[in-house]
């Protein structure tokens, strides 16, 4: 844990995997994160997300996870749906294995096409066999719209926390290596957990540090 001290609870500006190998091996107990879709998002004020192009940071990024995550441990990570072949296949690259899903209903459309999208999803996948949960999550949960002030696609704490509750314990470390708003960092805080984050646009990192600060 000792070498782990400089990085607690630190909103780190860079890329995930330049910060990533400083991390020691088998040090933290969850990572929850909401990395690019590939879908090269633009939203309607016409804000984008780094790294929405292409998956070339993909697969080394989640390598790089499964190797600072403790064994049997849990990650949570929100993908794009349109690329969730590419996402399983880097994921159980990097070792990790598929052990549930959760799907995230909106009361509203976040984009009308073929079908009014009314939902986000993640996996959760794990590294070994980690113990069952004592207060497993539903695997289907509502969804609060955040107004997505401070990220484009900025996710509620509120969806966080219990996946926080169940699958890490008090003065646990958490990691988000996509922080965006910040959102996990903020939800670990609630939970009595420590984090670690990671953003590489200044924008979004300048945001999400002004809220983990309280001034804004």
């Amino acid at each position: 844990m000792s070498a782990l001290v400089p990085f607690l609870n630190q909103l780190l500006h860079g890329d995930c995997l330049s910060v990533l190998p400083r991390l020691p091996s088998d040090s933290v107990d969850l990572v929850v994160t909401d990395p690019p879709y590939l879908v090269n998002y633009r939203s309607r004020d016409g804000r984008t997300i780094l790294g929405d192009r292409n998956a070339d940071w993909l697969a080394p990024a989640f390598t790089e996870l499964h190797r600072v995550l403790r064994p049997h441990r849990f990650c949570v990570s929100f993908y794009g749906w349109q690329a969730a072949d590419i996402f399983l296949q880097a994921w159980r690259h990097a070792g990790f294995r598929p052990v549930g899903h959760f799907t995230f209903v909106k009361g509203y459309n976040s984009r009308q096409g073929y079908t009014a999208a009314r939902h986000e999803s993640a996996y959760l996948l794990a590294k070994g066999k980690p113990a069952y949960p004592r207060n497993a999550p539903c695997d289907v949960l509502p969804w609060k719209y955040t107004g997505n002030i401070l990220h484009p696609t900025q996710k509620p704490v509120t969806i966080l926390q219990p996946l926080i509750g169940a699958y890490s314990a008090i003065g646990d470390v958490v990691l988000d290596p996509f922080a965006g708003s910040g959102s996990t960092a903020e939800a670990a805080r609630i939970m009595g957990r420590s984090f670690i984050a990671i953003e590489k646009d200044a924008r979004y990192h300048r945001s999400a540090r002004q809220r983990l600060h309280g001034t804004r």
